[in-house]
């Protein structure tokens, strides 16, 4: 069970590593003489490829700032990008951007929506650029599973590598799968295509970060992180990483005083304000103070402007924590399994579904319990074929919960074992996968407490 307890590490990654494997997919230069270069190269490297070309200057605009809203996990986007194509329905660039923003969120009930805007830029024609094909291309091949999309936006990147959408959307998909290698790998290798005068270098900075940081490579991680909030003061994506950096680290006090620091940016308005919340409370909990952590979670997490499976994943996360401790968490179980029951699980990926058990299994709700289990196919290995980490640990893990509630322990202990070589893969960070060995490792004293009384 030692893999199971053990943080995978990897070596440390220079910065410009890659840059060379990729010189063979130059990035295409603006096709402008050498005595414009500088004028023309901002609007050049602002507009995205399959961006450019469009006509209207206020779907530009607007386009722009969704994506820069986007690559920060600001706002709101995806509803301020079908906004723009009510009133711009022939853009190309909304139409590529809607389609980057559902595959990135996997958002499974927009299909019709990304339908609708792969059909229009195939309508298009040679009006829409040979990269928002692409683009389309990609967005289709998702609708057969992450990984085949991951190949189609990887293809994008290897003939553009300064496309920061496909490289947004790949990096969400490289998690999603488990990819956790190129979670770094990817970024570092077109890195060295660029630099800080271009638009979305931050993100590209935070990505790499995050990648180095779930490869355990923690000070340049941080360092990078720094950079990109140096570049874009308040970047929630880049203070999520050194948040990553400093729970892994164990620097809990340090955590708590830079969330403080940076609260402001994070705390409302963007898609990191509940998730932050939830490394605070880890914080507080690595200082073994409950109270605070449960005050965290009554005033940051439990009540979420819009309930979203992220937002809910957080909340069982940091229960069933707590659970695991022994503390009395009152009908806050209760309420959040009441949302989970709402929820719409049957499309959602096994990593909520996971977290929705915590709640199931911690009230006792059996029936709903069963259903959940009974949605996930029993498979324990990711050699079978198009079976990723994620699907292969779910129902261990799920089991594993079950038995955990209900007081069977050496159950518990059997589930976590089948998994234990991939359980670092749940289809979360590293952090969030943690909750299997913590699991482990509180089944394992309970059962020495059950046997020495015996």
């Amino acid at each position: 069970m030692t893999e199971l307890l053990v943080r995978p590490t990897e070596t440390r990654t220079p910065l410009e590593i890659g840059a060379t494997e990729w010189s063979k997919h130059p990035a295409r230069p603006c096709p402008v003489a050498r005595s414009k270069r500088a004028a023309a190269r901002s609007a050049c490297e602002s507009v995205p490829h399959w961006g450019q070309g469009e006509t209207d200057p206020d779907a530009t605009r607007r386009c722009m700032r969704a994506l820069d809203d986007m690559l920060a996990n600001r706002g709101r986007p995806a509803e301020e990008i079908d906004r723009i194509l009510d009133d711009h329905p022939q853009s190309i660039f909304a139409h590529c951007l809607r389609l980057a923003a559902i595959v990135r969120d996997d958002n499974r009930a927009a299909q019709a929506a990304l339908a609708a805007s792969i059909t229009a830029i195939t309508v298009a024609g040679s009006a829409a650029s040979e990269h928002a094909h692409r683009h389309a291309a990609a967005a289709t091949l998702w609708l057969e599973g992450d990984a085949l999309a991951l190949e189609g936006y990887a293809a994008i990147i290897a003939e553009e590598p300064r496309d920061v959408i496909a490289l947004a959307v790949a990096h969400a998909l490289d998690f999603r799968l488990g990819n956790r290698r190129m979670l770094r790998d990817r970024i570092a290798a077109v890195i060295g295509h660029w630099d800080k005068s271009m638009p979305g270098y931050a993100a590209v900075l935070a990505m790499y970060a995050f990648g180095l940081e779930e490869n355990g490579t923690y000070r340049q991680a941080e360092r990078l992180a720094h950079r990109a909030l140096a570049l874009a003061p308040g970047f929630a994506p880049a203070i999520h990483v050194i948040a990553h950096v400093m729970e892994m680290e164990g620097r809990a006090r340090e955590g708590l005083a830079f969330l403080a620091a940076h609260e402001a940016a994070w705390a409302g308005g963007n898609g990191f304000s509940i998730h932050l919340a939830w490394h605070r409370a880890l914080f507080h909990l690595q200082l073994d103070d409950e109270a605070n952590a449960l005050a965290v979670y009554d005033r940051q997490i439990a009540n979420p402007a819009t309930p979203t499976l992220a937002a809910l994943a957080d909340a069982s996360a940091l229960l069933w924590r707590l659970k695991l401790r022994n503390v009395d968490s009152g009908a806050r179980w209760q309420l959040l399994a009441d949302r989970w029951g709402k929820a719409e699980l049957g499309a959602a990926r096994p990593f909520f579904r996971v977290h929705a058990m915590m709640a199931f299994a911690a009230t006792g709700r059996r029936a709903a319990a069963t259903r959940l289990l009974d949605s996930l196919p029993p498979v324990e290995s990711c050699t079978v074929a198009g079976v990723w980490p994620e699907q292969a640990v779910a129902r261990p893990i799920c089991e594993a919960i079950l038995a955990f509630a209900a007081g069977d322990y050496a159950a518990c202990l059997a589930a976590l074992e089948r998994v234990s070589r991939i359980a670092y893969r749940c289809g979360g960070s590293l952090a969030q996968c943690k909750i299997s060995s913590l699991t482990f490792a509180e089944a394992t004293r309970r059962t020495g407490k059950t046997l020495l009384a015996a």
